[in-house]
This record gives structure tokens, C-alpha cells and sequence, in this order.
């Protein structure tokens, strides 16, 4: 198949083939006509490359994955590289994860915090700390 269709068929764009090419995770070939030209294998590193980027694996990250489908086997995350990148983005997620509930924990307390003040102030709320000046026309004592 041609990038167009390889393209279409992996619901990306044919610049974006083109930029994985130059990084070195999609190989074309070239027909008699210099077209690029793509088979199956092709659009399941592409998909795998997809998959692994709505994760949130930044495309480096991705290549274990593709080099171990190139090396023929079934899936890409069966080879030791890609296994080590499935468990070192594990602990980014477990630290990002960590980093989530101290801030949820800290808004939280905010929160409680700040309610505690609002019941305590009249029933209405706390009154206003500044004056509010209409807007429009002067006031006849503004004059």
C-alpha cells in the first residue's frame, strides 16, 4: 500500500509517517516509481506506536515496542526492552499518581478550611469588603 492509504488506514497523517520514518521507526519501501510502499506488518507498528501514545508514551519510548514486532514477534511488548518501559512508565504513574492525592489532599483542606470561615460569617455570607459603584450614568452626588 502507498502512504496514503497507510495513513488513512492507521488514522493518522501522512506527515506523521513521514516524521516516523526520519525517526527511524517506519521503514518504507520504494517502488520502481519511488512511491513508498507499506504492507500489514507496517500498519501494526503504527498502530502499536498509536496505542502506546494515547497512553502517554512520548514516541521514544515507543521504539522497544516496534523493534521487538520488526524482530517477528506477535505482539510488541513481549521482548525484555519493552518490558522494562512498560515498568519505568509504571513508576512515573505511581509518582504522578502520589503528586495528585498530596494536591487533592492540600485542596482539600482549602476547602475545608475555607467553608468553616463562610458558616461562621453571617447567614447571608461574609459581607463585602468593598464598596460597589454602580456603572452608568454619574450619581447626583458624584457631581
Amino acid at each position: 500500500m502507498r502512504i496514503g492509504e497507510l495513513a488513512e488506514r492507521a488514522g493518522t497523517t501522512t506527515r506523521t509517517l513521514r516524521y516516523y520514518e526520519s525517526r527511524g521507526l517506519l521503514h518504507a519501501r520504494r517502488a520502481e516509481n519511488g512511491y513508498r510502499t507499506y504492507d500489514e506488518a507496517d500498519l501494526r507498528l503504527i498502530q502499536q506506536i498509536r496505542t502506546l501514545q494515547d497512553f502517554g508514551f512520548d514516541l521514544e519510548e515507543t521504539r522497544p515496542f516496534v523493534d521487538c514486532l520488526r524482530a517477528g514477534h506477535p505482539a510488541g511488548d513481549s521482548c525484555p526492552a519493552s518490558l522494562a518501559v512498560y515498568r519505568r512508565k509504571l513508576g512515573e504513574l505511581d509518582a504522578l499518581i502520589a503528586q495528585l492525592r498530596s494536591v487533592r489532599t492540600e485542596v482539600g483542606a482549602q476547602l475545608a478550611r475555607a467553608e468553616l470561615e463562610a458558616s461562621a460569617e453571617l447567614p447571608g455570607g461574609p459581607e463585602p469588603r468593598c464598596e460597589l459603584r454602580p456603572i452608568g450614568p454619574e450619581r447626583e452626588d458624584e457631581r
